[in-house]
């Protein structure tokens, strides 16, 4: 959908007080207390993941990609979503999401997970959790817990705690005597 002056950008440090602030407009002082944020705080989100959408140079929606360890799954948990009150029902949201996914989805993620509204979130290709499958570190209500599969397999994986994960590169020593050079790889924790 194009929207004059919208411009969706990779999230950078020069964001994080402009997200903090819409954030604290979206979801209040609560929001810290849910059990996302207990997962986020766990470790860093992944910022080459991560979007905001720009109106003509002010920043007034971001979507955030957590990397996560969900049972079985290497996947990210995706939020907090949030849009300006001013630019609300425009489809920026659903943008931001799409472009997300696209981009977990390039990066090898095994599935995108959020604790969110089934009615918003099912028609971007979302799916239904099983129940209780997930150990979230707090309550969290079951029938909201969804995901856009990425991979093969990946509700049947989808069975135990969830926790941040950390992914950070590292360099893999060679395998064998004729392999040139160390070679450059992502890990998990």
């Amino acid at each position: 959908m194009f929207h004059s002056g919208l411009v969706y950008l990779t999230e950078d440090a020069s964001h994080d007080a402009v997200i903090e602030l819409i954030n604290e407009e979206a979801f209040g002082p609560g929001r810290h207390t849910r059990a996302a944020a207990r997962i986020r705080e766990q470790g860093p989100h992944d910022r080459s993941l991560s979007f905001i959408c720009a109106d003509n140079g002010e920043t007034i929606a971001s979507v955030r990609m957590t990397p996560v360890l969900a049972g079985g799954v290497k996947g990210h948990l995706l939020g907090p979503l949030a849009v300006r009150p001013s630019h609300k029902n425009r489809g920026i949201g659903r943008e931001l999401v799409r472009i997300a996914i696209e981009a977990a989805r390039r990066k090898g993620s095994e599935g995108v997970i959020l604790i969110g509204d089934p009615p918003y979130y099912m028609p971007l290709g979302f799916e239904k959790v099983a129940y209780k499958a997930l150990d979230f570190p707090g309550p969290v209500d079951p029938n909201r817990v969804l995901v856009v599969p990425l991979a093969k397999d990946v509700h049947e994986r989808l069975n135990g705690v969830i926790a941040w994960r950390d992914c950070k590169a590292v360099i893999a020593e060679p395998v064998s005597a004729t392999e040139e050079a160390p070679v450059r790889a992502y890990a998990s924790a």
